[in-house]
């Protein structure tokens, strides 16, 4: 048993490990970044000053015209204005044609990162408009991005 557990430990580890971006530094990421702020209504405002902001470039995108069965991407550009480590936690999209790919490390103040947001377009026919809700250790904690495009048939 105990050869067992030590082997799922360091499996884990193993996996762990090597699921970061970014090489974690000493210092760049405490107990004090992850924090609830929904309740963030009630904290003083020297605390709320403290809170990691998240500032997209936009939180929209129209694709345009397409044909049916393209696959889009676009990269949501954003900026960690806040004075503390932004995490996001949760990017997922309204449907099944479209997924995100947030960043997976902390993101300190003042750096900037991407989540990319794919949309195919297969069975999918005229105006559509899909969303990704993003959660974040930020108040508010969710922010919505929107992708819209004109689906066509093939010509």
């Amino acid at each position: 048993m105990k050869k067992v557990l030590v082997t799922i430990l360091i499996g884990m580890t193993i996996v762990f490990g090597g699921c970061h971006r970014k090489a974690a530094k000493e210092g760049d990421f405490s107990v004090k970044d992850v924090h609830n702020p929904q309740t963030a209504e009630g904290l003083s405002a020297k605390d709320a000053e403290k809170l990691p902001v998240i500032e997209f470039e936009t939180t929209t995108y129209d694709f345009g015209d397409v044909i049916e069965g393209e696959r889009l991407t676009y990269s949501f550009k954003f900026k960690n204005t806040g004075k503390s480590n932004l995490i996001i936690y949760s990017s997922e999209a309204t449907c099944g044609c479209t997924t995100s790919q947030p960043p997976k490390a902390p993101i300190r103040p003042g750096e900037s990162d991407e989540i990319l947001v794919t949309f195919d377009s297969k069975g999918q026919k005229g105006q559509v408009k899909k969303r990704v809700l993003v959660g974040a250790n930020t108040y508010p904690v969710e922010t919505i991005l929107t992708i819209t495009a004109n689906v066509s048939s093939s010509k």
